[in-house]
């Protein structure tokens, strides 16, 4: 089968290599999209790898033994892989899993873990069945397009009541303000890029700002008569914006970090009374039909956060593409 790899800096292409093989509940899918997400960060850096993505939707073509899966099912892979048996994955928690199972080496296959890829492995109960109405498209949104938002949006609670600061409008972020004004909320975006904040304006947010300009925080605050929003979602992946955000949240509110750079003080989240909650992924075990009413309920919104679509042999310049930043979400096809 044919992936892809990063081979230096800015540069990639296809390879070839065995098909993967599976075994006990693994299926093999066939990819018929994989969204393209911080694997662009290794491209801008050059460093090489051929176990690239880490979203897909497509068909089940085969299924392992004890699989309950039947081949022909339309799924969406969820991330990463599980032990399937420690408390945090009988709940439905498998990205927290300590202790999570070596798919290559349980299914004595050499590949299959990569999702920019025309096939890939994954245990039956991280595939997501896609009923026949919702596109294999729309459907791989569940993963990072709407997945960390939709968790964060669940953990702080978002009602029709709140005004939310969406801070970061990469494609994650962008996935945010779907999912808050899904839920009724009020948004405000932040983003340095006026490509993402025009889109993000599109999507439903109400307001939209630059946190790095002059006097951007007084903006802010005034858009709540100076009180403070209610809830921020944090996804810039940037230092200074966890800190930036304490101050823009009322007392008692909430904040939800997406990414993984920067940090609250102490001081910041006793001294305010904030609720601080991590949104990694989502649960699909127990919040598996809602994920779906929210893909259903905003179609037009899916079709506006997918900007570009590429074959898989034109990598490279998918790649090129996002390091611009003048994109939503970007699809590339294994079989173009």
């Amino acid at each position: 089968m044919q992936i892809t790899a990063i081979t230096g800096e800015r540069q990639a292409g296809l390879d070839e290599v065995p098909d993967p093989r599976i075994a006990d509940n693994y299926c093999l899918v066939k990819i018929l999209t994989a969204p393209m997400c911080t694997e662009v960060a290794g491209f801008r850096a050059g460093r090489a790898s051929r176990n690239l993505g880490h979203e897909a939707a497509g068909v089940v073509v085969e299924a392992g033994p004890r699989s309950g899966v039947v081949p022909g099912t339309r799924v969406v892979v969820m991330p990463q892989d599980s032990c399937g048996v420690c408390s945090l994955c009988l709940a439905g928690e498998h990205i927290h899993c300590r202790t999570p199972r070596n798919a290559l080496a349980v299914c004595n296959s050499p590949t299959g873990r990569a999702t920019y890829a025309q096939y890939c492995i994954q245990q039956d109960r991280l595939l997501v069945p896609l009923p026949d109405d919702i596109s294999i498209e729309h459907g791989s949104m569940a993963c990072c397009g709407l997945g960390p938002t939709f968790n964060a949006c669940r953990l702080l609670r978002v009602t029709a009541d709140d005004t939310v600061i969406v801070a970061g409008l990469g494609p994650v972020g962008l996935g945010g303000v779907i999912n808050a004004t899904h839920l009724g909320a009020r948004v405000i975006g932040l983003d340095v890029n006026p490509y993402r904040l025009a889109l993000a304006r599109e999507l439903g947010a109400e307001a939209v700002f630059d946190p790095t300009a002059e006097g951007a925080a007084e903006a802010i605050l005034a858009q709540t008569d100076g009180l403070g929003v209610d809830k921020a979602i944090e996804t810039a992946n940037v230092e200074a914006s966890p800190p930036f955000l304490a101050r823009l949240v009322r007392p008692k509110g909430g904040i939800a970090l997406v990414s993984w750079a920067g940090s609250l003080s102490v001081r910041d989240i006793v001294g305010r009374g904030l609720a601080v909650v991590g949104a990694w992924h989502w649960n699909h075990l127990v919040h598996g039909r809602q994920m779906l009413e929210v893909i259903r309920r905003n179609a037009a919104k899916l079709d506006r956060l997918i900007t570009h679509r590429f074959p898989m042999s034109e990598v490279r310049k998918a790649f090129e593409l996002q390091c611009t930043g003048q994109c939503g979400k970007v699809l590339l096809d294994p079989w173009a």
